[in-house]
């Protein structure tokens, strides 16, 4: 090789590298608490005119409607609500499972709009030995369809069925991917193309995860019509974009009676304006089909957001909400996480729900568990466990 080829050479790569760092700057990501930013967050009590909420009623008539707007219209999308008739088919009912303790029900939700329908598959079961309906967890999944195998031939700690009805709760879940595939490329060959096309053509419209929460609401309406599940005591279970989609069906729909969102992140229960662990112009990037076109104008411009994270968790008050992480999940912005559901509690003041969290985040396995707020920051990886689930049961036993 000549000497003026190997100039030549690295000169290429020197113009390559520059080339390249304003890409990968914008997704370096920060785990130096030292280095969050200076940051305001907005006054979820104060409305876009300037006035400060200071009662129950203001608050559900005049901020709550303005919150829910503004994150569909700028991160979620829209949340349609019609559609012509909906149906249940159960295509396994009363069987007996786990030695007796439950039994199996699988149910065919179809929701039919202008000719087209899609079906959502739910996995059920109910303890045997309540003597009235019972409470019921239910999970939107959206990992393996293995993790909730109604034959029990695979168990997974993800979604531990044994142990909740050994609780006395019952246990549901669905699969994302019956309302929008979790791909950038097909997200939209379920609930989207088949029911609201018109969504896809708007900037504010719902992308795969406000499909994944608007099926969760069809779930629901299931509940109101099985005698075995008390439908006014629906916990809302999600991990990761599951837990981004809990909290959204939960500020989206107030029939689901509390919301559990675990290591849920960025755009789920922690702030965005901290900027640290994943951001804005990373999700949307990565993952384009999770949220609405308007989302990408406020990738590295965080401060822009007329909302943060604090505030979705403000729309589901004063309804219990319990949010965790992982030690060695600082993607998640576990310190972030602790901070927006803190920020969320003069909300539920309006409601005479006085403060239940510790000024300052608890340590590793030291779980907060209130009639409102539950936290806890568990030692491991991103993952959602039978440590989660056991302070999720005690939660819910509280309300």
């Amino acid at each position: 090789m000549t000497a003026l080829t190997n100039h030549h050479m690295k000169k290429t790569a020197i113009l390559c590298m520059l080339l390249a760092a304003p890409f990968w700057a914008a997704f370096a990501q920060n785990y130096d608490e030292s280095k969050v930013p200076h940051y305001t967050l907005p006054d979820v009590l104060k409305t876009a005119s300037g006035k400060t909420i200071r009662s129950e009623e203001k608050w559900e008539k005049l901020r709550r409607p303005e919150v829910l707007r503004l994150f569909e219209d700028h991160i979620y999308g829209q949340m349609p609500v019609g559609y012509d008739s909906i149906r249940y088919a159960l295509t396994e009912d009363d069987r007996p499972e786990m030695d007796g303790k439950a039994v199996l029900k699988q149910i065919g939700v179809t929701v039919f709009r202008n000719g087209n329908s899609v079906q959502i598959n739910v996995v059920l079961f109910v303890p045997t030995q309540a003597k009235k309906p019972v409470p019921v967890f239910l999970l939107i999944n959206n990992r393996g369809k293995d993790l909730t195998d109604p034959t029990r031939a695979k168990k997974s700690e993800f979604w531990p069925a044994e142990m909740v009805v050994d609780s006395g709760f019952a246990i549901a879940a669905f699969h994302v991917s019956d309302l929008a595939p979790d791909n950038k490329d097909t997200y939209m060959t379920g609930v989207l193309q088949k029911l609201y096309p018109e969504q896809l053509k708007k900037d504010n419209g719902m992308k795969a995860i406000g499909a994944w929460a608007w099926g969760a609401s069809r779930v629901m309406d299931y509940f109101g019509t099985d005698k075995d599940i008390d439908s006014k005591k629906v916990i809302v279970v999600g991990h990761s974009r599951g837990g981004k989609t809990s909290l959204w069906a939960a500020a989206q729909d107030r029939r689901f009676a509390a919301c559990v969102t675990n290591c849920s992140g960025n755009t789920g229960a922690a702030l965005a304006r901290r900027q640290f662990g994943e951001r804005i112009s990373r999700i949307n990037t990565t993952f384009p089909h999770w949220f609405n076109n308007n989302y990408k104008k406020y990738n590295d411009k965080e401060n822009a957001l007329p909302v943060d994270q604090h505030m979705l968790i403000a729309l589901i008050a004063p309804r219990p909400v319990y949010a965790t992480n992982a030690s060695k999940d600082l993607w998640a912005d576990p310190k972030g996480t602790f901070l927006a559901v803190k920020a969320a509690e003069p909300v539920y003041a309006l409601y005479g729900v006085k403060p239940e969290l510790p000024k300052e985040m608890p340590g590793i396995d030291m779980p907060v568990i209130g009639p409102h707020f539950g936290y806890h920051n568990h030692e491991g990886e991103h993952n959602m466990t039978a440590y989660d689930w056991d302070k999720f049961i005690r939660f819910a036993k509280q309300f």
